[in-house]
């Protein structure tokens, strides 16, 4: 999902409960706030020497430990207000992907995409997953794309087992 089509769904969706399920069946809790807005810019190079470059926006959640058992969830509204008051201090980019940065005791710190959301009746609720890590550059460094189980023996020098 596209920055821009995050906010969109914000605006179009104004006073809905905003909920994130950051695995099947886990809600980030009620008590959780925006705490920082991230313009991310991604230069990089891979192993097989090959160039990339990209934007994201990284909005950050944080359940806050003094509100535990709090029931209401944040409103599309206040979220909202939040990021247009981010926007014009420090612009986003809205034409890049967004993801949600979140982590509790029993799940590790991750950048989550958007892989789908819902509208109900009182809720909107965006369902946020990973995206494995995987080689870019397979051609040029002679590397399968689906790969074979080998013995310990079998790898030698610049057979392209790692």
């Amino acid at each position: 999902m596209k920055t821009n089509e995050f906010l969109s769904l914000l605006e179009q969706h104004p006073n809905k409960e905003l909920l994130f399920e950051y695995a099947p069946g886990k809600l980030v809790k009620a008590n959780y706030h925006i705490t920082e807005i991230k313009n991310i810019t991604v230069d990089s190079v891979d192993c097989g020497a090959g160039t990339d470059f990209w934007k994201e926006t990284v909005i950050q959640l944080w359940e806050s430990p003094e509100e535990i058992g709090k029931l209401d969830f944040m409103h599309t509204h206040k979220a909202l207000e939040i990021l247009n008051r981010v926007d014009r201090i420090k612009p986003m980019e809205k034409e890049v992907e967004v993801k949600f940065e979140y982590s509790n005791d029993t799940f590790h710190t991750a950048q989550l995409f958007v892989n789908s959301y819902a509208i109900k009746a009182e809720q909107l609720v965006l369902y946020l997953g990973i995206n494995q890590t995987d080689c870019k550059a397979k051609d040029t460094c002679g590397i399968p794309s689906k790969i074979e189980v080998v013995s310990e023996n079998s790898c030698s020098p610049g057979s392209g087992c790692c």
